[in-house]
């Protein structure tokens, strides 16, 4: 899914809450929820899954939902340790990009392309900083919590709360690295979701 603010939309507005967010999502997909189908989100991803999958059991389309993959973002109903960085002065953002290490390094040694990207990236930390979590009935479908076994943002017992989101399957499965693990376990981390998928279909 490309979002405002990202590549070829890179000119569009960003959005800087869940909710219109989803919304816009549910109903741009709306016309492929005729055939079993699932979610992957890494990070922000997952949460912005998350909250798409509650969406749409609310609209009556969970059903054809088969599977929800959740890597890298501790369960939602847990609160956020840290203050929020969205609103800093810029220096002290860019500080913050840097210990993440989630932002391309071409992009922090580029300050003009930096200076481009700086309301998406604003706006992506705004959508993670400023979510709610309220409560709702667990979902019906599997989930499975991926995560980096040198993940310092995001712990294993965080990873395992995303149990209570489901009244299904639950797993929970690791690779080596950090926070970003998918970029260099990307093999492992399809087959690990081939595998759980063809167990949901089957």
């Amino acid at each position: 899914m490309q979002l405002p603010g990202r590549e070829n939309r890179l000119r569009e507005k960003p959005f800087e809450g869940i909710l219109p967010l989803v919304e816009t999502l549910g109903s741009a997909l709306n016309p492929y929820f005729d055939m079993p189908f699932a979610f992957f989100g890494h990070s922000m991803g997952a949460l912005i899954s998350f909250e798409l999958a509650r969406y749409l059991s609310t609209s009556g389309i969970e059903a054809a939902l088969i599977h929800l993959f959740m890597s890298g973002h501790r369960a939602p109903q847990l609160p956020d340790p840290d203050p929020p960085t969205y609103h800093l002065p810029e220096q002290e953002f860019v500080q913050e990009l840097k210990r993440l290490q989630g932002t391309p390094e071409e992009v922090m040694q580029d300050p003009e392309l930096l200076q481009i990207l700086m309301p998406l990236l604003r706006a992506d930390f705004a959508i993670c900083e400023k979510y709610i979590y309220t409560y709702s009935r667990p979902l019906g479908c599997p989930i499975t919590a991926f995560g980096g076994l040198r993940d310092e943002e995001v712990s294993r017992s965080e990873l395992a709360a995303w149990q209570t989101q489901t009244s299904g399957m639950f797993k929970q499965r690791f690779f080596p690295g950090d926070h970003f693990f998918l970029h260099k376990e990307q093999g492992s981390l399809l087959r690990a979701i081939a595998l759980d998928l063809f167990d949901s279909l089957r």
